[in-house]
């Protein structure tokens, strides 16, 4: 099962991810901020970060940051409603892919499912 670290600060928000997450069958721990999540990277082994960017104390960037030196096997997903902080995202984490709210809940499964499906595909189709 694909096991989620969720960073989001909005509770709402938080516990609505984490609830269409678990429903579409993946396995989600979620914190309230970055610095949270840090220890749990170092414990743990997680097969997506899904940050939102806009947080206290530890924004996503630096968090996924953190991520790729703690567990670079780690993949990150970045979640944000800012289009600007969407740019900072893209120029700081080339690799990270970003979903801009409003989203649908179904869109943020199937962005998670291609995340997992790109590297499935990447790895058994060679020229």
């Amino acid at each position: 099962m694909i096991r989620i670290l969720l960073a989001e600060d909005e509770e709402a928000m938080r516990t609505y991810l984490t609830r269409a997450l678990e429903n579409a069958g993946f396995s989600v721990v979620a914190v309230d901020r970055g610095t949270a999540a840090v220890p749990l990277l170092e414990r743990e082994q997680f097969d997506l970060l899904l940050s939102d960017i806009v947080m206290p104390e530890m924004d996503g960037i630096e968090l996924a940051q953190r991520c790729a030196e703690i567990s670079p096997a780690t993949k990150v997903m970045f979640i944000t409603g800012f289009a600007a902080v969407t740019l900072k995202a893209n120029r700081e984490a080339p690799q990270a892919r970003v979903l801009s709210k409003p989203f649908h809940l179904k869109d943020l499964v199937l962005e998670v499912q291609r995340v997992f499906e790109d590297t499935a595909f990447a790895g058994s189709h060679q020229p």
